[in-house]
């Protein structure tokens, strides 16, 4: 009886400390002020701007002359803007783009916890896009689930941008894995379990599972330059994803595919040059 009493105790304990653990750590994020260390230590001038867009908090990241067309990068699922800060400071990069990156509605500084369904933050990210326009070309760079993300936002304001690069995109929704476990932990307490960000990781991946079917009739929309790049090798998002967006894009005779062998889901630092490579070939659009 004495060992069962003190079981439910430890048990009771141990549900608590991870109750406090979850709501604290993995956060995937770095302050501004630990970020601009890395800026300044390769002498790259960068900005962090924190506003509201609809009531809701964003947080993103400039740098680069504000006379050359944008990169704007969009990540993925957990992440923050900082998945790309490699990009960012590469001097190449930096003499032909300013460039751009956010914190998802949800991640990083961007409302961090709460999960946005994907009109939603395509809309709020499209609004930053719109006040930091400069008269030069927009190009839209999304890994992962910034991959519908970004189509989301070329499918609403088609006239903003001049081309889209999807890395390792999830935008098919018949290829989406089912992963029934993830609505228990979005429609039920067990959702207080999952760890920092993978709380509105996990819920924003059941909304888009849904969501990716609205975008499928949009493809018409989209005539700028489209980029896939992917690995062949990816175990998270399947290149059939690939095939998808070739079947989509027939109409676009700017479509370019390229495929990396060997390659898994990590392509934007596993494969920084392959893909700087064909970021650079935008200059010239």
């Amino acid at each position: 009886m004495k060992f069962r009493f003190t079981f439910k105790k430890a048990l009771l304990a141990f549900v608590i400390a991870w109750l406090v653990f979850a709501q604290s750590c993995m956060k995937f994020r770095v302050s501004d002020s630990e970020a601009r260390v890395s800026f300044d230590r390769q002498r790259v001038p960068v900005y962090f701007i924190s506003l509201k867009e609809e009531g809701v908090p964003l947080h993103y990241v400039k740098c680069g002359a504000d006379s050359l067309p944008t990169l704007f990068f969009v990540h993925g699922s957990p992440g923050s803007w900082d998945a790309f800060r490699l990009y960012m400071t590469d001097t190449l990069l930096l003499k032909h783009f300013r460039m751009i990156a956010v914190d998802r509605p949800g991640f990083g500084y961007s409302d961090f916890g709460t999960a946005y369904h994907l009109d939603y933050q395509a809309l709020l990210i499209n609004k930053l896009v719109e006040k930091e326009r400069n008269g030069r070309a927009v190009h839209l760079v999304g890994h992962s689930i910034g991959g519908p993300v970004i189509v989301q936002m070329a499918q609403d304001q088609p006239g903003y941008f001049s081309s889209l690069t999807i890395l390792a995109g999830s935008i098919s929704p018949a290829d989406e894995p089912k992963e029934y476990w993830r609505y228990a932990f979005t429609y039920s307490p067990l959702k207080f379990f999952m760890p920092g960000a993978f709380r509105p990781s996990n819920d924003e991946i059941v909304y888009f599972k849904k969501e990716l079917k609205r975008l499928d009739t949009g493809y018409n929309r989209l005539r700028m330059p489209v980029i896939l790049i992917h690995g062949d090798k990816d175990k998270f998002v399947t290149v059939k994803n690939v095939d998808y967006g070739k079947r989509k894009l027939q109409h676009n005779p700017g479509l370019k595919v390229v495929i990396i062998p060997g390659a898994g889901h990590f392509i934007p630092w596993e494969h920084f040059a392959t893909i700087r490579e064909n970021l650079l070939a935008l200059a010239a659009l």
